[in-house]
């Protein structure tokens, strides 16, 4: 059983749940697994977190998508609902914004072919529950690049990271909300030389403990 505390943090809404321990990804292993899913699920945390992220393209960044990564969608029609009301550019002609996912970003040009076309001249705003090594992100911006559209923005729940590709990452938590976090390649894991079994497998989803 994965044993997971609740953090506080210096946001009164939002509150950090981590567990330390032995955890692997599909890119990386690293020492905290960080629980995303109600920030992602409830209605509440998500208006939240969007409230936090969205002041980082509240003058100068025009959005016509958000594109959702890693299941984010709740957490992206609340952005779109912030990012419509009055102050914001947006050079969709209906004004309005589209609220979009791909079926698999593994590649650089994984997307759906169903949702392409929304990201022909769009500016696109890519929401990720969380960048850490960057390889689906990358993705993703190689994707929407690839479609002709423009990436208006990284953002992100927990992010270790400031920049992806050169683009600008926004994150509401990052290391220094938790300074002894970790991220190693597989291949080079301390915990792994040290005999430490993995504890569970991990995504943005949840946990499969061992």
């Amino acid at each position: 059983m994965i044993n997971m505390v609740k953090l506080p943090t210096n946001k009164s809404s939002l509150f950090l749940r981590v567990a330390k321990g032995h955890f692997a990804t599909s890119h990386s292993h690293i020492n905290y697994y960080i629980d995303v899913t109600t920030q992602k699920a409830r209605l509440s945390e998500a208006k939240a977190v969007a409230k936090e992220l969205v002041a980082a393209y509240q003058h100068s960044t025009i959005v016509d998508t958000v594109l959702c990564l890693d299941g984010t969608q709740v957490i992206g029609t609340c952005l779109a609902n912030e990012l419509t009301k009055d102050g914001f550019a947006n050079m969709n002609a209906h004004q309005t914004i589209y609220v979009i996912t791909p079926e698999y970003t593994s590649a650089a040009r994984s997307s759906s072919a169903t949702i392409s076309p929304r990201w022909s001249s769009k500016h696109v705003l890519i929401l990720s529950a969380s960048i850490t090594t960057g390889y689906t992100v990358q993705a993703a911006i190689e994707a929407v690049n690839y479609y002709g559209g423009t990436v208006a923005g990284l953002s992100a729940i927990f992010a270790t990271t400031h920049e992806c590709l050169g683009i600008p990452v926004t994150s509401i938590f990052d290391p220094s909300s938790l300074p002894d976090y970790a991220s190693f390649d597989s291949r080079d894991c301390p915990m792994c030389k040290a005999g430490q079994h993995i504890d569970a497998l991990v995504n943005s989803f949840g946990y499969s403990a061992l």
